[in-house]
């Protein structure tokens, strides 16, 4: 399938998802399952970095008009993938992303998506519950949202990563 309509795709699934689903839970304990940074993650590597915020900018704003946040959804995406590049290169391969396409588990290995998907997500989730909440006298409140809703929406983008990208074939 071409790159420009799997991406498509992804993200019409994505915020369907993240805007008539997972908003809607009402979990407990400030939990919010939050599986569309994934869309960020899979972005193609030569991908320029103006392309990929344009991309999360729109994402951010679908889900923001569906979910009446205001700019809260974009706001956390936008400073994702603006930390895209840093990350990618703090964790980059020995032979670099030259031959690579995408961010999966499946072609950059478990440990480099634990780690990159990781760190990306806790960065989203910092940003947009510190913006969510905006009173830093809640600092421990915001913390127990990030690491109550870290976990399980790292488990949900895996899930979804397993339906949105297909195993390389073995040679």
């Amino acid at each position: 399938m071409n790159e420009v309509i799997k991406n498509i795709i992804r993200f019409i699934l994505l915020v369907g998802i993240q805007a008539l689903v997972l908003n809607q839970l009402e979990i407990g304990l400030g939990i919010q399952i939050m599986v569309y940074p994934l869309f960020v993650l899979l972005l193609p590597f030569e991908l320029s970095v103006i392309a990929v915020l344009a991309l999360a900018f729109a994402m951010g704003i679908a889900i923001d008009s569906i979910s009446n946040t205001y700019g809260l959804h974009a706001s956390s995406l936008v400073l994702m993938a603006y930390l895209r590049p840093i990350i990618f290169k703090m964790f980059s391969p020995r032979d670099g992303y030259d031959n690579l396409k995408e961010g999966s588990s499946y072609q950059m290995g478990v440990r480099w998506y634990i780690f990159v998907y990781g760190i990306l997500l806790f960065l989203h989730h910092l940003w947009f519950f510190t913006l969510e909440i905006f009173r830093m006298d809640d600092f421990f409140f915001i913390l127990q949202k990030v690491f109550l809703s870290l976990p399980l929406s790292f488990l949900f983008s895996t899930l979804l990563q397993s339906l949105f990208v297909s195993k390389p074939k073995e040679r």
